[in-house]
């Protein structure tokens, strides 16, 4: 290893050689001078210059000054900080030559006698003289020409590392140029960040960058999508004309390490999550029911929401896009499930040839019993306890992580977004902590924890859940947090590395059965999850807080934010009663309830008529 350090040197053509220890460093001086400064690595910068110990450039000061020839005016007392021994040139060319001769080349006549003639100053004085105004204007000049370079040759360079949000603010009020966008042999992660960094670079210099946004979350979504692999679908029909397929599952609950497991965080550094899938008022709150349908089409019926709607054809099919749209996620589970060309084994010139292949027509009908925006992961549970009931209905054969993954695929067919925990929060019973590895094949492992904190007879009743009656589209929260995400938002990755670590924490107190220190970390989530989104605690919502807080270990809003439900563990039992009392007497809107919740013990259950 060189102990080398070149600091402040100017643009140049220089050839110095620096031996192993000899450093250099080129300061601005005044309007238009330069001072040399070369120094030893391990040079201790004191001591008399008379004295045979005052090293310098590793070796005894008086034999560098006798190697030179050169004799100095100060006393031999000065201490060497004081000698004024860097000689000062506003030519770049004899600032070359004075450096050759100083560090290497004790013989050059040239450079003896200019640095003779040169102004010199000390090590304080070069402290007290230098330019810093013409130094950063240097260091910038460099940075912009090292950020154009780094950025064209980011295939051997780590351009696409950087906090490219801290980047984008830094460059937008520059001239630096926008980086192209990527050639097809780029990684998609590395196209990903390309156009979000493009667009967030044009943002700011007011140039519309939506479409460069919109290209980096689909090549996201493609990338999920397209880890599927080839595993296309052959659906045939496994029930008797009179049979119903009925799938329901029960939500789940957050407690620590939520967004960590959101892509394209968890595609690179793997996500960890503590969960508890709930039943609700003693019931799995989403249904579904999968029954064949003597004309061949696709009759899809929503029963909470009083809608229905009939497909006959693949177009109508596809169109899936629309969030908020009754039959999205039906929609998109009949598309993974292989009523689609592309997830299809077999071609069809119609739905109706493929339906007349499957045997009959399919009516699907669900049944959520929980308000939209709850933050309770219903969407994609929901998605999940679709593709389970068809997976049953069509004789697909999945497997939990095959249903998990293509719930995964689904939310990103539907351009929702979102991670992996809900599916597998809800399809899996109890409580868990869930991890996952770097890779687009997110497959998580589950560490079963023990329930006794939820279920002991002493601690059931502290344990809390309230519908706030107050909703947030989870999307727009998403979109911002996944956006930053691409950019390499230090201070965002930094917290969710800190979330991952605190979720092992917390299913740590699970396993000893500490409920006091699980209060503590529900209350440490809460806070995680208010840096990373500032919107996550309305006023609203901060008053439900502020008013219960006195008697509360800890509590958390189980989704992304802004509403929903609100997870809350007491202090105790008679700290839960006050709890119930204050919050049913001082409801923030007529929606707003208590719900009873207890542990499920099945996660997502799938029978037949």
């Amino acid at each position: 290893t060189l102990d080398i350090v070149l600091t402040g040197v100017t643009e140049n053509i220089w050839h110095i050689t620096l031996s192993n220890g000899v450093c250099l460093d080129i300061e601005p001086i005044g309007e238009n001078g330069f001072v040399v400064r070369p120094y030893g690595f391990d040079d201790p910068m004191n001591g008399k210059i008379s004295s045979p110990d005052t090293k310098y450039m590793g070796k005894p000061f008086l034999t560098w000054l006798n190697e030179r020839d050169i004799t100095l005016e100060e006393s031999p007392d000065t201490d060497i900080q004081s000698a004024r021994i860097y000689a000062v040139t506003d030519n770049l060319n004899d600032a070359e030559t004075i450096a050759r001769w100083a560090v290497s080349e004790p013989e050059n006549t040239k450079g003896r006698n200019l640095w003779i003639k040169a102004r010199k100053l000390s090590a304080d004085e070069i402290c007290e003289y230098a330019n810093l105004i013409r130094l950063n204007e240097q260091r910038r000049k460099f940075l912009n020409k090292n950020i154009s370079m780094l950025a064209d040759n980011y295939r051997k360079s780590i351009f696409y590392q950087l906090d490219l949000n801290h980047l984008a603010q830094y460059v937008a009020p520059t001239d630096i140029t926008i980086p192209e966008t990527l050639d097809n042999e780029a990684r998609i992660t590395q196209s990903m960040r390309n156009h979000m960094y493009r667009s967030r670079v044009m943002n700011l210099r007011d140039i519309d960058g939506c479409d460069d946004e919109a290209k980096a979350f689909a090549l996201m979504r493609g990338g999920m999508v397209d880890s599927l692999g080839n595993r296309l679908c052959s659906p045939r029909l496994s029930v008797f004309a009179d049979q119903i397929v009925w799938s329901r599952s029960p939500l789940r609950i957050d407690f620590a390490g939520g967004w960590t497991d959101t892509p394209p965080y968890s595609i690179e550094h793997g996500g960890c999550v503590v969960n508890m899938a709930v039943e609700l008022n003693g019931q799995p709150p989403l249904q579904v029911f999968v029954k064949p349908s003597k004309k061949y089409e696709i009759i899809l019926r929503s029963i909470d929401m009083g809608a229905s709607e009939v497909i006959t054809n693949y177009s109508e099919l596809s169109d899936f896009h629309k969030v908020g749209s009754p039959f999205s996620l039906p929609k998109a589970a009949l598309t993974l499930c292989g009523f689609n060309p592309k997830f299809c084994s077999e071609q069809f010139a119609s739905l109706r040839e493929q339906l007349m292949a499957f045997g009959s027509g399919i009516e699907i009908t669900l049944l959520s019993a929980v308000p939209a925006g709850s933050g309770m992961g219903t969407s994609s549970i929901l998605g999940s306890t679709i593709l389970s009931a068809l997976n049953d209905f069509c004789s697909l054969s999945w497997d939990t992580d095959e249903i998990c993954n293509r719930t995964f695929a689904m939310e990103q067919l539907l351009t929702t977004g979102g991670g992996w925990q809900d599916q597998y929060g809800g399809i899996t019973s109890g409580v868990k902590l869930l991890r996952t590895s770097s890779g687009w094949q997110q497959r998580p492992t589950s560490d079963w924890l023990p329930e006794s904190i939820f279920t002991d007879s002493n601690l059931r009743e502290c344990h809390l859940l309230y519908y706030t009656g107050l909703t947030r589209t989870a999307k727009n929260i998403l979109i911002e947090i996944v956006r930053r995400m691409m950019l390499n938002d230090n201070r965002t990755l930094n917290l969710l590395n800190n979330m991952k670590l605190h979720a092992e924490a917390t299913a740590a107190a699970i396993q000893r059965r500490d409920f006091h220190t699980f209060g503590k970390c529900i209350a440490k989530s809460r806070e995680y999850n208010e840096l990373l989104d500032s919107g996550t605690c309305t006023p609203q919502i901060q008053k439900i807080i502020d008013s219960i807080s006195d008697y509360a270990q800890g509590m958390k809003l189980t989704g992304a934010g802004g509403g929903g439900f609100l997870y809350i563990a007491a202090k105790d039992p008679e700290a839960a009663t006050r709890i119930k009392r204050i919050l049913t007497e001082n409801r923030q809107n007529p929606s707003a309830r208590l719900v009873e919740m207890t542990p499920s013990g099945t996660g997502t259950q799938v029978s037949r008529s």
